[in-house]
C-alpha cells in the first residue's frame, strides 16, 4: 500500500527500529561512538558497514531526518548540513573544479548570488542568465559546463524557472541539474518530476516551519549517471555509482567543511516536517486571498505572486505545483513612504526570515539586497519600494485587517 505525503512522514521514524518503543527518534548528543571490536569500527570508517563514528559526519538523529527527507522528495539519499547555505557552498565546493562552468539563473537570492562570485573568483565560470526561458540557459552553455542551477520560485520577485524544459536540456546534454526546491517545499513540488539530479532545501524555511531551527538539506534524486561524471574522486569510486554523488557532497562537503546539523536542531525539523502539508496549505489559502487584496489597492502598483493570472508565469506555475507557494511581494504606489507602510503594522512581524507559521515582512532592497548594490538590484528588478511578505499561517481576516489599516494611511493619495 502506497501512503501519502503526510502519512509518510509521520510514521517514517517508526519503519526503523527506535530506542524504547519512542514514536520519535530521540536526540542522540553524543560526539563519538564507541565500539567493541576493533574490525567492526575499521569497516564502519570505511563505508563496509552502515554506522556512526562521529558526529560531525553523521548523527542517528540527522540520519532518521535524512530519511524523512528522500521519502518527501522521492529521492535515493538525503545529506543534511546545518544550514541551506551550507548544503549548497558543500555542493558546488565537492563536485565542483578549478575550469569548470555553471549556468545559474540570474534571480537569485541575495546570498546565493553572493556566493556565485565567490564561486567564480575560485576559478569556476559563472552565467547568470533570466531561467524563466530554456533558451537563455542553452545559450549560455559551455564545453566545460558542469552543472545548471536554479531555483523554483525566485526570491522576491516570485519569477519561475522553465524547470521542466531545463531538465531535458540538461538531460541531453549529461549535465548535473541542481534545483532550490525551497520556496515550494518537497509538499508543493518534487524536483525529480522535472528530471532533476539533486534538490536542495533549506530546511529552516517551510520544511521546520516554527522559526526555531537553522538546517539544510541535498537530496540524490537517482536520476543522475555519476559514473559519466568527470570530477568523482576515485576513493568514492569504491560504493556503487549511483551512491558517488552523495557520498562525495558527504565526503568533500559536509565531512571536510564541517557544516553538521546537530541533533536537537535535527529533532526540531523533523518534528516541524510533520505538518508541512497543514502548513503549506493554510498559507497558500491566506496568500491567495492577500494577492486577490492588494492586486486591487490603489495604494499598490505591482504584485509579485504566481498565483494571479496575470503572473508572467500563472500558467507554468499552475502546472507544476499544487499551490502557487507563501511569497508575495509587492511594490507601493509613488508617493508611498515603504518604511511608513511597514512601521504601521500591528500583526505582521517585519524580520528577514521566511518560511515560518507567523507572517513576515520587509523591506529587499535596503536589507537583504542592499550588499549586491544598486545596478545589480537594477538587473533582478528589485524596485526600492519592493516589500516581501512570507504568510503564516494566521486567521485570514486578521491578516487583511491588519494589511488594511497599515495602508490607509495612504488614503490622502488615493
Amino acid at each position: 500500500m502506497t501512503r501519502k505525503f503526510t502519512t509518510q512522514i509521520l510514521h517514517s521514524d517508526r519503519s526503523a527500529n527506535i530506542e524504547h518503543f519512542a514514536v520519535h527518534k530521540p536526540i542522540h548528543t553524543a560526539t563519538a561512538y564507541g565500539y567493541p571490536d576493533a574490525n567492526h569500527l575499521a569497516r564502519v570508517f570505511q563505508g563496509a558497514e552502515v554506522g556512526f563514528v562521529y558526529s560531525r559526519q553523521s548523527n542517528p538523529t540527522t540520519a532518521a531526518l535524512e530519511t524523512k527527507i528522500t521519502t518527501m522528495e522521492d529521492g535515493l539519499a538525503t545529506a543534511c548540513f546545518s544550514t541551506g547555505m551550507a548544503a549548497i557552498g558543500s555542493t558546488f565546493i565537492a563536485l565542483l573544479r578549478a575550469g569548470d562552468h555553471i549556468v545559474s539563473s540570474s534571480y537569485l537570492f541575495g546570498n546565493t548570488n553572493s556566493l556565485m562570485g565567490t564561486i567564480d573568483t575560485l576559478g569556476c565560470g559563472v552565467s547568470l542568465v533570466d531561467a524563466t526561458s530554456v533558451t537563455h540557459i542553452e545559450a549560455a552553455l559551455q564545453e566545460n559546463t558542469r552543472l545548471v542551477f536554479v531555483e523554483t520560485i525566485a526570491n522576491p520577485r516570485t519569477q519561475i524557472a522553465d524547470l521542466a524544459k531545463i531538465g531535458e536540456l540538461c538531460r541531453e546534454r549529461g549535465l548535473l541539474y541542481v534545483v532550490d526546491n525551497t520556496l515550494t517545499s518537497p509538499y508543493l513540488f518534487q524536483p525529480k518530476t522535472v528530471g532533476a539530479s539533486l534538490s536542495i532545501n533549506s530546511l529552516t524555511k517551510y520544511i521546520c516551519g516554527h522559526g526555531n531551527a537553522l538546517g539544510g538539506a541535498v537530496t540524490d534524486t537517482g536520476l543522475y549517471d555519476w559514473s559519466q561524471y568527470p570530477n568523482i574522486y576515485d576513493t568514492y569510486k569504491k560504493f556503487e555509482p549511483k551512491l558517488w554523488g552523495i557520498t562525495q557532497i558527504r565526503k568533500k562537503g559536509l565531512r571536510d567543511f564541517g557544516s553538521t546539523l546537530t541533533a536537537e536542531s535535527a529533532h526540531k525539523i523533523a518534528i516541524g516536517a510533520e505538518t508541512l502539508a497543514l502548513r503549506m496549505e493554510r498559507a497558500g489559502d491566506n496568500a491567495t486571498a492577500l494577492a486577490d487584496f492588494f492586486a486591487t489597492h490603489p495604494s499598490i502598483s505591482k504584485v509579485y505572486y504566481p498565483g494571479l493570472q496575470d503572473h508572467p508565469q500563472h500558467g507554468l506555475s499552475k502546472a507544476l505545483f499544487k499551490r502557487h507557494g507563501a511569497i508575495i511581494s509587492i511594490e507601493l504606489a509613488e508617493g508611498c513612504d515603504c518604511f511608513e507602510f511597514l512601521n504601521q503594522l500591528k500583526l505582521v512581524i517585519l524580520s528577514s526570515h521566511l518560511g515560518d507559521n507567523r507572517t513576515l515582512a520587509i523591506p529587499v532592497a535596503h536589507t537583504i539586497y542592499w550588499e549586491m548594490g544598486a545596478e545589480r538590484r537594477a538587473e533582478m528588478g528589485i524596485d526600492d519600494s519592493l516589500i516581501r511578505l512570507s504568510i503564516g499561517i494566521e486567521d485570514q481576516q486578521d491578516l487583511l485587517d491588519d494589511f488594511a489599516q497599515a495602508l490607509a494611511i495612504f488614503s490622502h493619495n488615493e
